[in-house]
């Protein structure tokens, strides 16, 4: 089984980066092969609107990162996504790559209604903010984070199986070991 990590969090020691790396360790650990990519290292333009990947089934800017992420996901079982909260969003980074693999996440049919192109695959979305829990969720900050990634995985076809939530981080910016524990049975409901 082979497991994407994409991780959009800019900084290489925060809770995310934390998070991933646990999540990745229990993949290994488990004989199954995970992929990690940092988002904030990619190469990628952002879209232009021009929507002929839709006919195309190809982007018509020059090749670059998102493609290659792209395969990535179409060579893969399940998915983990892990996003830091900004302004109650994913990272701008990651939203540029999700604008630029479209045509590769969702098709349309004949009358142009959506096509889930991963159907089946899982996922699980790992967000963090400095807003203390549990405002994290009630004021939409890691909420937003999940809900905005749900929306573009459910019309992908992925099934979301988790989403851990860690707010707070200012106040607490090392890893519970509860947190490590949840980190890693979150991993199994992927295999």
């Amino acid at each position: 089984m082979k497991i994407l990590i994409l991780n959009s969090s800019p900084r290489r020691n925060g809770n995310i980066s934390k998070m991933l790396e646990v999540m990745k360790q229990e993949i290994e650990c488990c004989n199954a092969e995970a992929v990690y990519v940092r988002v904030p290292e990619l190469k990628v333009r952002p879209c232009i609107g021009c929507m002929k990947c839709r006919s195309s089934l190809r982007c018509c800017l020059p090749e670059d990162d998102a493609q290659r992420v792209l395969q990535s996901i179409r060579d893969a079982d399940a998915l983990i996504i892990g996003a830091p909260c900004y302004w109650g969003n994913m990272p701008g980074e990651l939203k540029v790559l999700f604008d630029r693999m479209v045509y590769g996440m969702m098709g349309e049919n004949s009358l142009g209604m959506p096509l889930a192109l991963h159907k089946g695959k899982k996922v699980i979305i790992v967000s963090t903010c400095t807003t203390p829990y549990p405002f994290n969720i009630l004021y939409n900050q890691t909420r937003g984070v999940v809900k905005a990634l749900k929306e573009i995985l459910k019309w992908s076809g992925f099934k979301v199986v988790k989403a851990i939530e860690k707010g707070g981080t200012r106040k607490h910016p090392d890893l519970t070991s509860k947190e490590i524990s949840h980190c890693k049975r979150a991993v199994h409901k992927l295999l």
